[in-house]
């Protein structure tokens, strides 16, 4: 069953996080994705992500899927106009890639590519807008297409219960994304608060996938809660993994806990390791996946 059947019939999905090399050399890639490989749905390829400049994911993704992975390739609006973006969607479909995470990309200033100007022609709504017409046999200016193309379409979102964050979740939603991948959460019960808000409003037909990152250390979850918008690590955890002398363990402790009680909540997780999926089993076999 692929990652779109599976997620449509309702059943729990579980996606994982992949990045490509920075460099030609694939083999730690693929060593990665091999760790993983019997246990999730679809492996998601990261578009140099933080601004860090790797090997290009439509490449990336096609290394994996003649090795028998299905791919999520991610596609930032950072680094491409709409000739730019079109073109390659058009070559990721020939080389069968089906499914999409679209969004804006970090800002250049935060990679190791400083002097980078971003392009940002389009956003990641208009991205989502575009795709749709795509799937549709014409192209952002209205010209047909020699061939239809046939994504399975998604796009992130923070789970912040204003207004403001609602409304941006509402509108990737109208312009065509079927599943959303959200940031990590480290707190179970805000989270079914975000699912209950948005379930009759906009989600009836799109999947909602958790984020899941399994701390390492102290050093990683203040990291987290001080660089990446919308994440939360909550204090009493922090305490936790300070109290311990095997943090990694109860790292993987609080990730599996995390999972079991998000079984019931939504769709599905996606689990963003930080640095390697050492440890992915091992979580997944805790929360009885």
């Amino acid at each position: 069953m692929s990652f779109r059947e599976k997620l449509l019939s309702g059943k729990f999905t579980v996606t994982a996080e992949i990045s490509p090399p920075k460099g030609t050399d694939i083999n730690g890639m693929m060593k990665e994705a091999g760790m993983i490989k019997d246990s999730v749905d679809a492996v998601c390829v990261t578009d140099n992500q933080r601004a860090i400049m790797r090997m290009s994911p439509i490449a990336a993704c096609s290394a994996l899927s003649q090795e028998g992975f299905e791919t999520i390739m991610h596609l930032t609006c950072r680094d491409r106009n709409r000739l730019a973006l079109q073109s390659e969607l058009l070559g990721a479909a020939h080389l069968g890639i089906k499914n999409l995470l679209v969004m804006s990309g970090d800002y250049p200033t935060k990679g190791d590519h400083q002097g980078a100007k971003p392009v940002y022609d389009l956003d990641s709504v208009q991205l989502l807008a575009m795709i749709s017409s795509l799937n549709s046999g014409v192209d952002l200016s209205g010209n047909s297409l020699e061939g239809e193309t046939e994504f399975f379409t998604g796009a992130v979102s923070n789970t912040e219960l204003t207004e403001v964050a609602l409304m941006k979740l509402g509108k990737k939603i109208k312009a065509g994304a079927r599943f959303i991948i959200t940031q990590a959460v480290f707190d179970a019960g805000r989270f079914s608060e975000f699912m209950d808000k948005i379930h009759d409003a906009v989600c009836k037909q799109t999947g909602i996938i958790a984020g899941i990152i399994p701390l390492r250390s102290e050093k990683s979850a203040h990291f987290l809660n001080k660089n990446i918008p919308g994440v939360k690590v909550p204090h009493d955890m922090i305490r936790r993994i300070k109290a311990t002398s095997e943090p990694e363990a109860v790292g993987i402790e609080i990730a599996a806990d995390i999972i079991k009680e998000l079984k019931g909540v939504c769709d599905g997780v996606h689990i963003m390791p930080i640095r390697t999926h050492e440890y992915t089993l091992n979580i997944l076999e805790m929360a009885g996946i």
